[in-house]
């Protein structure tokens, strides 16, 4: 039988010892393929003669080949290689997902302003908040600084008093608080009626715990209350500005709701996620404020500060917080404190505060760029003086289609109502955010949006983010 050509290499210089460079090449080799199952390998003497080396070193590296299995001696034949591994077929790396924002200008809604953050302040949160004792372990609740800061927070920007009828606690975001409210309260099955066209995300989260969906009609003050079933378990609404139309429910269609959600034995889910940010009035009371047997309040830092923190709020009535503890306790769960104590931290040093003041300074002259150029060129707009987004309206998905496709020829990302429907849509139109986009790059980007808007095909020349 022919001898075979090993492929070992040994490094002499090296700290590992020979003997062991020996079976990690062997190994290797079986693994690799040029190693098979059943092949003769050279006698220890004529191993050690072909690598320089000693017997006793070629023999320790066969016997821990031995002991794992990898090889066997029949008595007079010589040592054999065991059955090896396949050797796996090589796959290529599959290539990254298109990223759909890059080198575009973003007039989707639903991003913060994150140009507006103080970057010094920014930095000492994150400094201060890892300065903080490591926790040992996880507060289910949320980390009790945040919780108090949250607090305060609703007190002072939202009007709401925390008290013993509800609860805060922190959450990972609005997504995945709506999925706990879900399993701790709900069963497979159950029907939550929901806004349509509404938040799609909440319908995800909702639809990946087995809750069927009810679609209910949005009209100019958002949700409509007459269309609500009297089978549902849960009502889930934008109600301080509905997503994605931008509407605002007033008092009456409030205590409408409320009411429903007694006589029929529902909570109602209040997102309220961009609810600090109004221009005009102040905002109306929530509605956790006026039922918080009802009601449970979501709250999140996404749209205020960065969608990086993964950080959130709930305030719900006592028995609501104990389920949803007790779930995270049974399933291991709960939010990450890290964004948590950054935030706290902002609150701490009156940088929240601040921060919050600059946004609503920064936030209407936008705004006001934005619609200015659209119903400069005769587009109708919808949307309260609110928030970080504006609607334009269309007559047919195909206008929607041809819009969205020529603003990105252009250069400019925008997002269509037709996908934001649960059910057959019946609104048609552009959802356009003015927060993402830096100050300097906002007039190019609106002057291509609202003549796309507008059917105009003089297009400019294409503009591109910058990197």
């Amino acid at each position: 039988m022919a001898e075979l050509d090993l492929p070992l290499i040994l490094d002499r210089t090296a700290a590992r010892p020979l003997a062991v460079q020996i079976a990690d090449g062997l190994r290797a080799a079986a693994v690799a393929g040029s190693l098979r199952g059943g092949d003769r390998l050279p006698s220890s003497r004529a191993l050690a003669t072909q690598l320089g080396v000693s017997r006793t070193v070629v023999t320790s590296a066969y016997d821990q080949l031995h002991a794992e299995g990898w090889l066997s001696g029949r008595h007079g034949s010589g040592t054999y290689l065991t059955a090896a591994p396949a050797p796996a077929r090589p796959h290529p790396a599959p290539p990254p997902d298109p990223d759909p924002v890059a080198g575009l200008l973003d007039l989707t809604p639903g991003t913060p302003c994150v140009e507006a953050i103080d970057r010094a302040a920014w930095r000492r949160a994150w400094r201060l908040a890892g300065d903080r004792t490591p926790l040992m372990y996880k507060a289910r609740a949320g980390v009790p600084d945040f919780c108090a800061a949250v607090t305060d927070h609703l007190l002072r920007h939202r009007g709401l008093a925390t008290d013993g009828d509800s609860v805060v606690l922190a959450t990972s975001g609005t997504g995945s608080a709506i999925g706990e409210l879900a399993a701790a309260l709900l069963r497979p099955g159950d029907a939550v009626a929901m806004e349509d066209p509404g938040y799609q995300r909440a319908a995800g989260a909702l639809r990946a715990e087995g809750i069927r969906l009810v679609p209910i009609p949005v009209d100019a003050d958002g949700l409509r209350i007459d269309a609500i079933p009297s089978d549902v378990k849960a009502v889930y609404c934008t109600p301080a500005h509905q997503f994605p139309l931008g509407s605002r429910m007033p008092a009456t269609r409030r205590i409408a709701l409320v009411e429903l959600a007694r006589r029929i034995g529902a909570f109602v889910i209040e997102d309220d996620y961009d609810g600090e940010l109004r221009y005009d009035t102040a905002p109306l009371p929530l509605l956790i404020s006026l039922a918080p047997d009802v009601v449970v309040h979501l709250g999140t830092a996404s749209k205020i500060l960065s969608t990086g923190l993964g950080v959130g709020w709930l305030v719900a009535a006592p028995q609501v917080a104990r389920a949803i503890v007790a779930h995270r306790e049974s399933t291991g769960t709960g939010p990450a404190p890290a964004g948590q104590q950054v935030v706290a931290e902002l609150a701490a040093h009156g940088d929240l505060a601040r921060h919050l003041r600059r946004l609503r300074r920064e936030m209407p002259p936008r705004r006001a760029l934005l619609v200015d150029e659209l119903r400069g060129r005769g587009v109708r707009v919808l949307g309260d003086d609110a928030g970080s987004h504006v609607v334009a309206t269309l007559g047919s998905a195909a206008a929607e289609a041809r819009v969205i496709a020529a603003a990105r020829a252009q250069g400019v990302l925008l997002d269509g109502l037709t996908r934001h429907h649960l059910g057959t849509p019946s609104r048609y139109g552009i959802a356009l955010g003015y927060a993402a986009l830096p100050r300097a790059a906002l007039p190019g980007a609106a002057r291509i949006a609202a003549r796309c808007l507008a059917g105009i095909d003089r297009a400019p020349r294409p503009i591109r983010a910058a990197p």
